[in-house]
């Protein structure tokens, strides 16, 4: 069998991404001014950190097991390597406009209201970082003046990096976010307006610089301490009086200035950053800035984050060497003489690339690009072919590594390792559905799907494997089977297992020939690009969870909840119903941050009335609220899925044909999601038998 490789590899895949078929509206590397050329250069230079920190963490396995001498530094090193990737990357992603956003209505709109829409989002963006670093800055010069350590046994000045860091990522992003607005503009005038703007808040910058270290009585402070004499005039926080509001108003105001930005289709880590920042201003006047930036910061050293880039480091090497076709073409030597076998191989695939991605955007491309056509060409239905493929691919939000699960680990501070094997057995219960379904399908219509030797007669071949991509495939699942079982078997953390497969997957693509230069450049470069997406919107999102805490929005939700009524099941399938209502419009990452700091408390209060400790309560919930997120994926008419398939798939095909085909397998989703509900034990069993 032949497949579409050109086409496969000229496309812009990035099996992590949750954005794998964006739209490239960047600037050609001809236009670029110095800015762009430092925020190219620097996004380059800070993705080949994820290698570097993925085998510090690598010689910390080794040093523990091998050597049984762990090391000192390892953590400490690898913080700071991967948030200088995290932060550094911010002039890239904003150059290359890969910020994830809701763009659904902003798609929709004509030119011009879409001209206005996205002058609207770098102002307010700009806004939300001049205002973040007001604060940030401070932070980061006192940082530096103490030489902030972290008093662990390698002591490090990570704090003080971490600040810097901060504090760098923000200038970058802050300075690209003003050269887009300066090429927003055609008017002369407006343009020398944006070069006014940049000016004033390089003058502010600096002036803040020589405040700090030259006094604020002094001649250098005069500055500084003008523009705080302004701020402190215009203090919110003194005509608002927010706190003579109930909770119910200001929760409601803050949901509703958040929504209502989302739709704009700003970046969603811009719309989190200012409503936190203006929220903070309002409760606290300009010292609640210290909020924010502190939260901010606080981010950049969790090290459950790490394994997002090591998972997607791993992911796009095994991708981009083409192990993806070599499993789709490994499987159909095994599929056999079973009518639908290559339907079936298909969803076994998918399940080894759902174990490979983490996130379903780059499956389903992938799947769309090797699969689809293959099937479509034998004479499977379309229908069922297409629904298959969507479904399958989403099986990577369920399946560990669901970097889905990991940033809901973060929100509800559940162990990441848990939910793991929490959402592996629903996720092969839902690939046999999908399988049984088609498999009940071809054999009650048998010219739905051929068999393989009517598949042999009608194309006049047979598929061989060389003995290199045969054992790449065999390599490739014995490395997925390691790192899973690392962490499973408590072994190894989930950072570490992960950064076990990023050389893994270094190994798998030298046996297929490979591993070469080209092939791990662009893995480094699409999962630096991926991972700063996703990182910029959590910094934002965390942001808006500490203040939204702190002013009691999150109490007084909780409440809300507990005051029902209901039993528990009940309020659970409250929970549920909102997600469903969230997904029609808003990313998964959106929900994650605003949805589970306070459904994951309720779940916990519920525990006892459920059966089920605190700890399980949160674990379960974590498996429904994926699974949930699943089915918002293929739902029309907003379902990414359906896009994802249909960015790639034949023109003939049509939306409408692919919203139909989704249908029988939502209704499958669905099943599972109410088979988990009613029977907890099929998301707890294999964290309770391996944890005990």
């Amino acid at each position: 069998m032949s497949h579409p490789t050109g086409t496969l590899q000229d496309t812009d895949i990035e099996i992590g991404a949750d954005d794998p078929l964006h739209d490239d509206t960047s600037l050609p590397l001809a236009r670029y001014g110095i800015v762009d050329h430092i925020s190219h250069f620097s996004g380059l230079c800070v993705s080949v950190l994820y290698m570097v920190a993925a085998g510090a963490t690598l010689w910390e396995v080794v040093a523990r097991y091998v050597f049984h001498a762990p090391t000192q530094w390892a953590f400490e090193v690898v913080m700071v390597l991967c948030a200088t990737s995290w932060m550094i990357s911010s002039g890239y992603v904003t150059l290359k406009k890969r910020h994830i956003g809701i763009t659904v209505f902003h798609v929709l709109a004509p030119d011009r209201v879409r001209w206005w829409l996205d002058l609207f989002a770098m102002l307010v963006g700009i806004a939300a970082l001049f205002l973040l670093l007001t604060d940030a800055s401070i932070r980061a010069f006192t940082a530096v003046d103490h030489v902030e350590r972290t008093g662990s046994a390698f002591n490090s000045p990570m704090p003080m990096m971490l600040k810097v860091l901060l504090l760098l990522g923000t200038i970058l992003y802050l300075t690209q976010l003003t050269v887009n607005l300066y090429r927003h503009f055609d008017s002369p005038g407006w343009r020398v307006a944006v070069k006014t703007l940049g000016a004033f808040m390089a003058f502010y910058f600096v002036s803040t610089l020589a405040a700090h270290y030259g006094g604020a009585d002094s001649m250098l402070g005069l500055p500084q301490s003008f523009f705080s004499g302004i701020a402190q005039a215009l203090d919110p926080s003194q005509v608002l009086d927010m706190r003579a509001y109930d909770l119910g108003t200001v929760s409601f105001v803050m949901v509703l200035l958040l929504v209502a930005l989302m739709m704009t289709g700003m970046p969603l880590g811009i719309v989190t950053l200012i409503v936190s920042v203006l929220m903070a201003i309002a409760f606290f006047g300009p010292r609640g800035l210290y909020l924010v930036s502190t939260n901010a910061t606080g981010l950049l050293d969790h090290y459950t984050l790490v394994a997002i880039p090591f998972f997607v480091l791993m992911a796009s090497i095994l991708e981009r060497a083409g192990i993806a076709e070599d499993l789709f073409d490994a499987m159909s030597i095994f599929a056999g003489n079973l009518r639908g076998g290559v339907a079936v191989q298909t969803v076994v695939v998918a399940v080894i690339l759902a174990a490979m991605s983490g996130v379903m955007g780059g499956e389903i491309v992938m799947l769309g690009l090797v699969a689809l056509p293959q099937m479509l060409r034998l004479g499977y239905d379309r229908k069922l072919t297409i629904g298959l493929i969507c479904a399958s691919g989403a099986l990577a939000t369920l399946i560990p590594p669901s970097i889905i699960m990991i940033v809901y680990g973060l929100s509800a501070e559940v162990g990441i390792g848990d939910l793991f094997m929490a959402g592996a057995l629903p996720g092969i219960m839902l690939a046999t559905f999908y399988a049984l379904f088609v498999l009940l399908r071809v054999n009650l219509n048998p010219k739905l799907a051929p068999t393989a030797k009517e598949v042999e007669a009608m194309t006049g071949t047979s598929n061989k494997l060389s003995r290199a991509r045969m054992n790449a495939v065999l390599l490739c699942i014995l490395l997925i089977g390691s790192v899973m079982g690392s962490i499973y078997g408590g072994i190894a953390s989930v950072t570490e297992a992960a950064a076990v497969g990023c050389f893994g997957a270094i190994v798998v693509a030298a046996v297929r020939h490979e591993m070469k230069w080209p092939v791990l450049q662009a893995a480094l470069l699409g999962s630096m690009t991926t991972v700063g997406t996703i990182i910029w919107l959590i910094l934002g999102a965390v942001s808006f969870v500490g203040i939204f805490n702190l002013v009691g929005g999150a109490a007084f939700m909780r409440s809300l909840f507990l005051d029902l009524g209901l039993p528990a099941m009940g309020v659970i399938l409250v929970m549920m119903a909102i997600l469903v209502i969230l997904g029609t419009f808003m990313e998964w990452i959106a929900i994650v941050f605003i949805t589970v700091p306070v459904f994951a408390p309720v779940v916990m209060t519920l525990a006892p009335e459920l059966g089920l400790t605190e700890e399980e309560a949160k674990i379960w919930f974590g498996v429904l609220f994926v699974m949930n997120i699943q089915i918002y994926f293929l739902s029309p008419p907003f379902g990414p899925a359906c896009f994802w398939l249909k960015s790639v798939a034949p023109k003939d095909i049509s939306l409408q044909e692919i919203f139909v085909s989704v249908l029988p397998f939502i209704g499958l989703q669905i099943i599972g999601l109410v088979l988990v509900m009613t029977f907890p034990q099929i998301a707890l069993w294999l964290p309770q038998a391996l944890g005990g």
